[in-house]
């Protein structure tokens, strides 16, 4: 199974090479005012794509933590409360004859 997962990647990586070198071009990016900006095709999809995902990944990240927090103090064993110190009572002078 580990080899089925290796070679998955491998299959995805080899795929994304071949596709950012057969798009290797530049794109004109119209930013504000006269501003353009000239990025490689390949470059602005993965930025677009970490724009998108990063977000989303650390939101779900935040809940497992918290679900996983949460999880935690509810598996710990009760305290047991501590027993009250015996009230003082004070002795009369009958008691300590």
């Amino acid at each position: 199974m580990k080899f089925l997962r290796t070679l998955f990647w491998v299959v995805v990586a080899v795929s994304l090479a071949i596709f950012a070198v057969g798009n290797w071009n530049d794109v004109s990016i119209n930013l504000w005012g006269n501003l353009q900006a000239e990025v490689k095709l390949p470059v602005l999809l993965l930025l677009i794509f970490l724009i998108g995902f990063l977000p989303t990944y650390f939101i779900m990240r935040g809940r497992l933590w918290s679900v996983k927090r949460k999880l935690a103090l509810a598996e710990r064993p009760p305290v047991a409360p501590m027993p009250a110190p015996p009230a003082f009572e004070p002795q009369t002078e009958e008691e300590l004859a």
